[in-house]
């Protein structure tokens, strides 16, 4: 199941670039404009994170931070504050309210994800895990190593990061541009070209003489991590 988080924000153009990125990194994604809504649809379900902005109508995003660390129900939820304030003592009272964490505006998107899966798995350990499998290959993400049917297989940093993203979104098309998003980097310049030298390499390493090819070419898409490739 995807983690659930829950964007209070009364800016549509930063909740929808919110729910893109985080959407694209497999979360499911709802959102509030206001606080009385956001504290309704908490009590209808109650979020894995919140997103909180701190400046919202009528009542503040530090008031909605108390008001769910009141409740009993919620006091653990992890909580990360979005605001332009960027003064010392404006984070210290949005730690001191409740939240877990706190990123300023104008924010890099990716960040944002990277944070949210960071106190996701700080307050939730079972989430960091030690390893994934799909078909018969193994990583290990403590070791950072790899096997297929139990071999070893030796893959560079890069191709080990485009295989983790493959493997944590298993038969999804990614095209050329989000593989370098996620793996590379919004704030990094890459050729799109350069993730199909990188996608042969991980083949040449994954599939070994004679196994089935896992890596799905869709002509004019992208690329998925596919048992049906071959």
């Amino acid at each position: 199941m995807k983690p659930y988080v829950l964007i209070v924000e009364d800016e549509e153009p930063i909740v929808t670039l919110l729910r893109y990125n985080l959407e694209q990194a497999d979360f499911e994604v709802a959102s509030a404009a206001d606080g009385e809504e956001a504290l309704l649809l908490i009590g209808e379900r109650k979020p894995e994170l919140i997103l909180l902005d701190w400046m919202l109508p009528s009542v503040s995003g530090l008031e909605v931070c108390r008001q769910i660390r009141r409740r009993s129900d919620t006091r653990d939820t992890p909580i990360i504050l979005l605001t332009a304030k960027s003064e010392e003592g404006d984070r210290i009272r949005g730690l001191d309210s409740g939240a877990d964490d706190y990123i300023t505006k104008p924010f890099s998107p990716a960040e944002v994800v990277a944070r949210v899966r960071a106190v996701m798995r700080r307050s939730r350990p079972s989430l960091s895990e030690e390893a994934i499998a799909y078909e018969d290959v193994v990583m290990d993400l403590a070791a950072h190593r790899v096997s297929r049917a139990g071999e070893p297989i030796h893959l560079g940093p890069t191709e080990f990061r485009l295989l983790r993203y493959f493997m944590e979104h298993p038969g999804r098309v990614f095209s050329r541009e989000q593989l370098l998003d996620a793996v590379w980097g919004h704030d990094v310049y890459v050729e799109p070209r350069t993730v199909d030298v990188h996608i042969r390499r991980l083949r040449k390493a994954l599939n070994g003489e004679a196994q089935k090819d896992l890596i799905r070419t869709v002509r004019s898409a992208g690329y998925a991590l596919d048992a049906q490739a071959a």
